[in-house]
Formats: structure tokens, C-alpha cells, sequence
């Protein structure tokens, strides 16, 4: 299923508001959550969703009542690991 990273603004969100949205999250009803990465002080939220489509990921905010920026599908990803078994491979070249 594919990927989708979502960004969103909202400035002064504590963990303590992150926390209280937790339960309708946890239903995961039109996309499942993955991840979210939050800058509390300047209210700049990433979050990552797994979906049959964006407009699932775009239900699953509605349903929660979180407002979006953007949703955008993730074609390709890397950890650490895969990113140095690239460079080996190119020194090999």
C-alpha cells in the first residue's frame, strides 16, 4: 500500500493537544498513521500515512478534524543503511 507525507501548520501545539488527538488517530478508519514529526515551537507537523489513495488520507484529516496543507504519495524512500550500501556500490564502479 502506498505512502503518503502529509505537512500541516499549527503553531503552538503542545504534546499534550498531540495526546488528546491520539484516540481518533488510533481508529486509523480511511488511512493508517505511521509517523509524525512535530517542531512544537514554530508548529510545523510532517506525518506519514499508509493508503489505498491521498484522498483516504484526505478523509482520515477530515474525520479527525486536522487541518492539511498538502498530501503528497511517497515514490521512493531510504534509511541509512541502504544509503551507504549506494555509495559502496558506486565506489565499486
Amino acid at each position: 500500500m502506498p505512502l503518503y507525507l502529509s505537512l500541516h501548520q499549527a503553531p503552538g501545539l503542545s504534546v499534550e493537544e498531540i495526546a488528546g488527538n491520539a484516540p481518533e488517530v488510533a481508529q486509523q478508519v480511511h488511512a493508517s498513521f505511521r509517523q509524525l514529526y512535530v517542531n512544537t515551537e514554530t508548529g510545523f507537523i510532517v506525518s506519514v500515512y499508509e493508503a489505498d489513495g491521498a484522498k483516504a488520507v484526505e478523509e482520515e484529516f477530515e474525520r479527525i478534524g486536522f487541518p492539511f496543507d498538502a498530501i503528497h504519495e511517497i515514490d521512493f524512500t531510504q534509511n541509512s543503511a541502504e544509503l551507504a550500501e549506494m555509495v559502496a556500490q558506486a565506489d565499486r564502479v
